[in-house]
C-alpha cells in the first residue's frame, strides 16, 4: 500500500513536473497573482478525472485481454524511454526565462477557458495520465493500483498547488532556465529508473 502509494507520488510528480503550456501557464499566474485558485483548481480536478479514467480503463482492458497488458506495458517502457532521453536532451538547452512580463486584463471565465484548453486538448495529458499512469498502476496489482492513482492525485495537488500558489515565493528561481535545467535532468533520470522497473516488473 505504501510502495504503490510513494510510487505514485514519485511518477507523478516525475510526469507532471515537465516544462508544457499548462505548466508555464499555471506558472504565469502565479507569478502574476491573477485568478490563480481556479486555475489550480482546474488543472487538478482534470488530472484527476484523468488518472482515476486510466487507472480503471487500463484494469478493464486487462481483465478482458491480458495480452493487451503486455502491449501497453512495453508502449509505456518506450514512451518513458523517449520521455526521459527528450528531457536530457532538453536540458542541453534550458528553455527560455518564464516570466510574467505580459499582464493582460483576463477576467476570470477567460483564465479557466484557457486552463481547461491547454489540458484537455494537449495530446500529452492523455499518453501521461491515462496510458502511462495507467499501464504503471497496474503493475501493483488489483488493490496497489488504487493507491498508485491516489499517490498520483496527491501529487498532481502538491505539484498545481505549489507552482500556483509558491510562484510568488520563488519568482527569481522558478523564472530562470537553470532551474528547467535541473528539473529536466531529474526528469530523465526518473523517467529511465521507471522505464527498466516496468520492463524487468
Amino acid at each position: 500500500m505504501i510502495n504503490a502509494s510513494l510510487d505514485g507520488l514519485l511518477t507523478g510528480l516525475s510526469l507532471i513536473v515537465a516544462i508544457g503550456a499548462q505548466n508555464a501557464y499555471v506558472l504565469r499566474q502565479g507569478l502574476r497573482r491573477s485568478h490563480i485558485a481556479p486555475v489550480v483548481a482546474v488543472c487538478t480536478a482534470s488530472d484527476y478525472v484523468l488518472i482515476v479514467a486510466g487507472v480503471a480503463g487500463i484494469g478493464v482492458i486487462v481483465q478482458h485481454a491480458g495480452w493487451a497488458l503486455q502491449a501497453v506495458r512495453w508502449f509505456g517502457v518506450a514512451f518513458l524511454v523517449w520521455y526521459g532521453l527528450s528531457s536530457a536532451w532538453r536540458a542541453r538547452r534550458p528553455a527560455s526565462s518564464l516570466s510574467a512580463a505580459r499582464d493582460d486584463s483576463a477576467g476570470g471565465s477567460t483564465v479557466v477557458r484557457r486552463a481547461v484548453t491547454l489540458t484537455w486538448l494537449n495530446p500529452h495529458v492523455y499518453l501521461d495520465t491515462v496510458v502511462l499512469l495507467g499501464s504503471i498502476a497496474n503493475a501493483h496489482g488489483a488493490s496497489g493500483r488504487w493507491w498508485f492513482a491516489v499517490g498520483s492525485c496527491v501529487a498532481s495537488a502538491l505539484w498545481f498547488t505549489g507552482l500556483g500558489f509558491g510562484a510568488r515565493f520563488a519568482a527569481g528561481l522558478l523564472a530562470t532556465p537553470r532551474a528547467w535545467q535541473v528539473l529536466d535532468l531529474f526528469i530523465a533520470a526518473t523517467m529511465l529508473g521507471i522505464a527498466v522497473k516496468l520492463a524487468v516488473s
